[in-house]
């Protein structure tokens, strides 16, 4: 028995509103689900897991039936999902009473409650959310009740307000597979047994490094599970040091090649960090517009020489303030706070 296990799609997002690739990202956050459905029927898998949030927010009618026609191309795959906290089943919502296609099982209850697929000899249990925010650790004391050979739970939460998780005590429930979402990053709690799929696409700037699903396969008794990186693009941190960037046109040369060398189509957050001449001035602006950048962060400090400061500012508040923090064995915190201050002083000077 073969599955994908998927989580956090997010339709209908607008990722980084305002930037020029925002409307761009919205369109394949779309094509990325199309296209992992579209993989699932080429290869025939038995299951397409969906840990939750499958809509950022409450869908609309013509967006059901969108991902109904989608759900509705599979040859052999059934589906079963959840709905988790951004789309969550609100009293007025339009998946109480959708009419899915017959492979598609929605399973909507407040508590938990199961699906058996007896050709498959699988049972696949789940809740879904009927308030923005669940509070009470509903999974930690589920446990199978066997009725097929290979059980899984889909589960959406893992944080204080969105059903709390004893990872330990989960694992010794009895489930074979414990498909989790609302975490954005993949990852592998206890290999072959329990995983967070992560979001499909990246959704925000916190969503850094690879995203995609996890592919499973149950054979004779035994399961392997493995991550498929599946996102258009990825957010990474562009980490430099000044003593790459010496200048201002280095700065601008050395965030160009970094984005060419990593993929010009990925999502950057550039921070520079590190000691520079007190004469430049990093144009941040200008960097903004090489590509792909939500965010950047100077947080270098000006490299004073003190001991000339001092003498040039003898007598003055600059130089009594140097006189009183400067010493040769100063440690990197206590080197930060005197330039910070010597600034903001040599600032008000004009």
């Amino acid at each position: 028995m073969k599955f994908f296990h998927i989580a956090d799609t997010h339709l209908g997002a607008i990722p980084d509103a305002g930037f020029a690739w925002s409307e761009e990202r919205r369109s394949e956050i779309w094509e990325s689900f199309r296209s992992v459905v579209a993989k699932a029927d080429r290869e025939e898998v038995d299951l397409l897991l969906i840990a939750g949030d499958l809509f950022h927010r409450q869908p609309l009618m013509r967006e059901l039936k969108e991902v109904n026609y989608l759900f509705s191309t599979l040859k052999k795959t059934k589906v079963v999902f959840i709905i988790g906290n951004h789309d969550y089943l609100k009293v007025d919502s339009y998946y109480l009473d959708f009419p899915w296609s017959e492979n598609v099982t929605c399973l909507r209850g407040k508590e938990c409650e199961s699906v058996v697929f007896e050709d498959l000899d699988t049972e696949v249990y789940g809740l879904s959310y009927h308030t923005r925010e669940i509070k009470e650790p509903k999974y930690n004391d589920l446990q199978p009740e066997k009725k097929a050979g290979f059980s899984i739970l889909l589960g959406h939460g893992g944080d204080a307000k969105h059903i709390p998780i004893d990872r330990k005590k989960l694992l010794l429930s009895g489930f074979d597979y414990i498909a989790l979402g609302h975490i954005h990053r993949p990852e592998m709690i206890e290999p072959n047994r329990m995983a967070y799929a992560g979001a499909l696409e990246p959704i925000d700037q916190n969503d850094i490094g690879p995203h995609g699903f996890i592919e499973g396969e149950y054979n004779e008794g035994k399961l392997s599970i493995s991550f498929v990186p599946w996102a258009c693009r990825e957010y990474i941190p562009l980490e430099l040091d000044t003593k790459e960037c010496p200048t201002n046109l280095a700065f601008q040369e050395t965030v160009r090649m970094r984005m060419a060398a990593k993929g010009m189509q990925h999502i950057y957050k550039v921070l520079l960090q590190g000691y520079r001449d007190p004469d430049i001035v990093y144009d941040l602006d200008a960097c903004r517009k090489l590509g792909n950048i939500v965010s950047v962060q100077d947080e270098s400090v000006p490299d004073y020489d003190f001991e000339r400061l001092m003498r040039v500012h003898a007598g003055d508040i600059a130089g009594r303030y140097i006189q009183t923090l400067y010493h040769k064995d100063m440690s990197d915190t206590e080197r930060k706070a005197l330039y910070y201050g010597i600034h903001a002083l040599l600032e008000m000077r004009g």
